[in-house]
């Protein structure tokens, strides 16, 4: 059996088995097509691979300056594709299965300032060339801010979700797991603005004859939605309005503020952690080493006896 046939069927098994995100599917394809083609250079397919292949692979991953997760990630892409495999009864062994992987840096997350978020929302309610543009980039910014959701989740949000001047939303996570986040004032002021615009901008469609929208944030991208790439470039263009380094701002920043300013102000780790939809506390505890560093330079800047 061919290797393209290998990667298909393991990608519909992830989809189909395990609710696995569009996003996830693309990574997992990419990651498996650049083995497969690596291993077609040196005569070897999925089918012959022995462990010192998979070996030879990652050396050379790390000779091409590949970074230590993105090396983790490949690995992790190969072993679930040899566990596929084992279970399908397409291998008898699993070459992948003793190797043990590169582990990730171990970098703190960046996040943003109470200060620096302020500009972005003033940036965002400012930016685009008619109301319509302003109001739906308030509504982007001020959502996002105050449920800490992920780039996807939000700007694929559906337009039933924000019905009814909810305190609630209701969001589909990874692997189709669902959770609940609340919105904030100002957030659910934007989102009203929003919502009585773009229902005028769907009417005028509706009588051109044009099919209705699914989603809050509509685009004529293919997926229907406004896309990650689209709403990464805004907010660059927000970043250098406000007068924030857009070396420093991206979607994922501002997640990483959302949990960091509710940890500084008191909030649980266990709800953070249902907020942002992690499945592991683990994953979650990172914050709480931002907030260290923090308050680390906090005395350092300002203690009398940190001074030279």
């Amino acid at each position: 059996m061919s290797a393209r046939f290998w990667i298909s069927n393991f990608l519909e098994a992830m989809a189909a088995e395990r609710g696995a995100a569009a996003n996830t599917l693309a990574a997992y394809e990419r990651d498996l097509s650049h083995v497969e083609d690596w291993l077609g250079d040196h005569g070897r397919d999925f089918t012959s691979a022995q462990k010192s292949d998979v070996e030879a692979y990652l050396v050379h991953c790390d000779e091409q300056g590949l970074s230590r997760a993105t090396r983790a990630r490949r690995l992790s892409a190969i072993k679930q594709l040899y566990r596929f495999a084992f279970d399908e009864g397409l291998r008898a062994d699993n070459p992948a299965v003793q190797i043990a992987g590169p582990g990730r840096d171990k970098r703190l997350p960046k996040t943003l300032s109470v200060e620096e978020v302020d500009r972005l929302l003033d940036a965002a309610k400012a930016h685009g060339r008619t109301e319509g543009d302003r109001l739906r980039n308030a509504c982007l910014m001020q959502v996002l801010y105050a449920t800490g959701m992920r780039v996807t989740e939000l700007v694929s949000l559906p337009l039933a979700a924000a019905r009814g001047d909810p305190r609630m939303l209701l969001i589909r996570g990874k692997g189709g797991k669902e959770r609940m986040v609340p919105l904030s004032p100002p957030a659910r002021d934007a989102l009203a603005l929003w919502l009585a615009v773009r229902d005028e901008q769907e009417d005028i469609a509706r009588m051109a004859g044009k099919a209705a929208s699914s989603f809050l944030f509509p685009s004529r991208a293919k997926a229907g939605h406004l896309t990650r790439h689209a709403f990464y470039m805004l907010i660059k263009e927000f970043a250098v309005e406000g007068g924030v380094s857009p070396d420093k701002v991206t979607p994922h920043t501002l997640r990483h503020a959302f949990a960091t300013h509710l940890l500084a102000n008191g909030a649980d780790l266990l709800a953070i952690q249902t907020l942002l939809g992690h499945a592991d506390v683990a994953t979650t505890e990172i914050y709480t080493h931002v907030l260290e560093e923090r308050l680390k330079e906090l005395v350092l800047d300002h203690h009398p006896l940190a001074r030279d």
